[in-house]
């Protein structure tokens, strides 16, 4: 569910005006081009929807003889707030490069008609996998996914190469996509910010908008938009991870966040982890994830860690699983032999 209230302060551009995108970072497709990928949008192409349209499966035309296929994001056609933020992630993603972050191929911008071109992400979205799928994710490979997202949002942060940083403003488990290999990639930046890099704690005065389950406290209760905003969505991404709970899970009745602080600050951060992992979850890398989990949900902004410091503490997280699983794998073959009988 996404939460805006209005502000005065809010830096928008005009829906109307035209794009200008340099043609090196990000090609402008006809929107014949764009029927022609996707079979004049053929519903059995369809592989997402929401507020702002739907998503569909297609395949471009890159040269005499290549195809690639890619995801196209096709606005409707009526809505505002669509086409700003529309106008705000062409601007944005055309000057953002990183292995971490969802390619943008392109854009359409004929008449009504508004999309946006992406790398296809074969496995779709981290919550599909979490809380629709099913997927049987190993704790490893949960926190090689946290790390390439917490990657992703450290650049946007601090490594984007210019005086100002990003901050994303709409982190999430549906706006992690992965690849076919699950390896994590940052997308949709409808909403995100630029904001000068140069102080941990530079804010922007912004109307609040964000998804609610993941909005940041603080920057709800002031209007004022910190890194420490994306620092604390991206906790409650951590605790969906590691309990394989929704965001808003409506059988708890003050929500994810307070139920899982909860837990562990009464010692019992084990009752909350995902049943499918308590048998083989590593009790150190357990704690040190539920340590940074906990310090990113923390109320006062100027206390939660950087981006680079949770991404130091899973990294540090998955060496120490690693290490469990080394030692359970050499002695799986001698486990093997006592069953045999003579």
């Amino acid at each position: 569910m996404m939460l805006t209230t209005t502000s005065n302060d809010e830096n928008s551009q005009h829906p109307g005006l035209p794009l200008v995108v340099p043609e090196q970072q990000c090609r402008c497709f006809t929107f014949s081009e764009l029927k022609t990928a996707t079979c004049n949008f053929d519903e059995k192409w369809c592989v997402g929807q929401g507020g702002f349209g739907k998503v569909y499966q297609g395949v471009i035309v890159d040269g005499p003889t290549r195809y690639n296929t890619c995801a196209i994001k096709r606005l409707h056609s009526m809505c505002e707030q669509g086409a700003s933020e529309f106008r705000a992630e062409v601007m944005m993603l055309s000057r953002l490069r990183h292995c971490n972050l969802v390619s943008l191929i392109g854009y359409c911008n004929e008449g009504k008609e508004m999309a946006l071109v992406y790398e296809y992400m074969k496995k779709g979205t981290l919550y599909d996998h979490l809380h629709k799928k099913g997927t049987p994710l190993t704790w490893s490979q949960r926190l090689k996914i946290c790390i390439g997202a917490s990657r992703g949002l450290d650049y946007l942060h601090t490594g984007t190469g210019t005086v100002h940083g990003v901050i994303h403003r709409d982190v999430k488990s549906s706006n992690i996509l992965l690849d076919r290999n699950y390896a994590a990639k940052i997308s949709d930046f409808g909403l995100a910010k630029v904001c000068p890099i140069n102080m941990t704690l530079t804010h922007v005065n912004t109307e609040v908008k964000g998804t609610f389950g993941y909005m940041d406290p603080n920057y709800f209760d002031t209007g004022r938009l910190t890194r420490k905003s994306d620092v604390y969505y991206f906790g409650v991404v951590l605790i969906e991870v590691l309990c394989r709970r929704p965001a808003l899970d409506s059988s708890l009745d003050d929500g994810l966040v307070k139920w899982v602080q909860n837990h562990i600050k009464q010692g019992k951060v084990t009752q909350i982890v995902d049943v499918s992992l308590r048998d083989h979850i590593s009790k150190t890398s357990l704690k040190e994830f539920s340590s940074i989990a906990s310090r990113c949900l923390l109320r006062c902004p100027n206390k939660r860690p950087t981006m680079s410091e949770v991404l130091g503490h899973l990294q540090s997280a998955l060496s120490s699983q690693e290490r469990k699983d080394s030692s359970v794998n050499k002695l799986r073959p001698f486990c093997l032999l006592g069953s045999f009988s003579i």
